[in-house]
């Protein structure tokens, strides 16, 4: 079964293009990593997954649904889980306040409003164990606001957890982290169900091979390389693409430091 299928992505931003009839089949269970040099279009390619963003031209199917025009809450309820490089969180709220109202709005009792939203004892149980698999249950009652970047990028990824989704979209999920932190979020996403897809980008090389069993290679909009890990690190188009960026940065801070 198809998790995702892309046909003839594209998207425009007024006379700049930044992705160019994308086509995309993604299996249940799939790990897959969209991988490619700044400005290739990655992100915008997940926004547009994850409704976020509108195309321009194409199609999104969802599990076998046409979704290209469904709101990004509506994907959320066909089995769809994200967090993004900028975290999208309530920061004057506690960290369980905010995985309460995560957990809550994903049940039909969401609407009832004169209930406490704490007085479910099933949230709550299931609000602990998600915190403590990413070890912020001891800062259950901080805001938001007052934890660490790489803590709050930690709750942001265990909040696209808490809808146990079909398809989890991550878009460089461990920004923020540190060394020590980044092994222990592998083994998180590492340990979902054998059904799970997983769609995310990175530029952490030791996170794409360690969780990736299959690469996708985005260049000015285009995808120029599909295949597993050893195809991808063997192929000599991507090892000039990459090389040929890390050249220019090279080239770039060699210049800047010689004024």
């Amino acid at each position: 079964m198809k998790a995702l299928e892309i046909q003839a992505l594209s998207k425009n931003f007024g006379g700049l293009q930044v992705l160019s009839d994308v086509s995309l089949a993604i299996t249940a269970g799939e790990r897959v990593a969209i991988i490619g040099p700044n400005g290739a279009g990655k992100t915008t390619f997940l926004s547009i997954v994850t409704g976020a963003q509108r195309p321009s031209a194409g199609h999104i199917f969802l599990f076998g649904q046409d979704v290209t025009n469904l709101p990004a809450q509506d994907r959320t309820h066909l089995g769809l889980g994200c967090s993004f490089q900028i975290n999208h969180l309530f920061f004057s709220l506690s960290v369980l306040d905010n995985m309460l109202l995560a957990l809550h709005g994903l049940k039909s009792s969401r609407y009832q409003m004169a209930r406490n939203i704490r007085a479910y004892d099933d949230v709550q149980t299931e609000a602990q164990r998600l915190l403590a698999s990413v070890d912020l249950w001891e800062k259950r009652l901080e805001p938001v606001g007052a934890i660490s970047y790489g803590e709050q990028r930690k709750l942001e990824i265990v909040l696209g957890l808490a809808s146990q989704p079909k398809l989890l979209v991550l878009d460089e999920p461990t920004a923020g982290l540190s060394l020590n932190e980044i092994p222990p979020f592998i083994d998180t996403i590492k340990n979902l169900a054998a059904s799970t897809t997983v769609l995310f980008t990175s530029h952490d090389m030791d996170v794409v091979f360690g969780l990736a069993e299959r690469l996708v290679v985005l260049y000015y909009g285009r995808i120029i390389a599909d295949g597993t890990p050893e195809e991808i690190e063997n192929s000599p188009q991507v090892r000039e693409i990459y090389l040929g960026s890390e050249q220019l940065a090279t080239d770039a801070a060699s210049a800047s430091s010689e004024q």
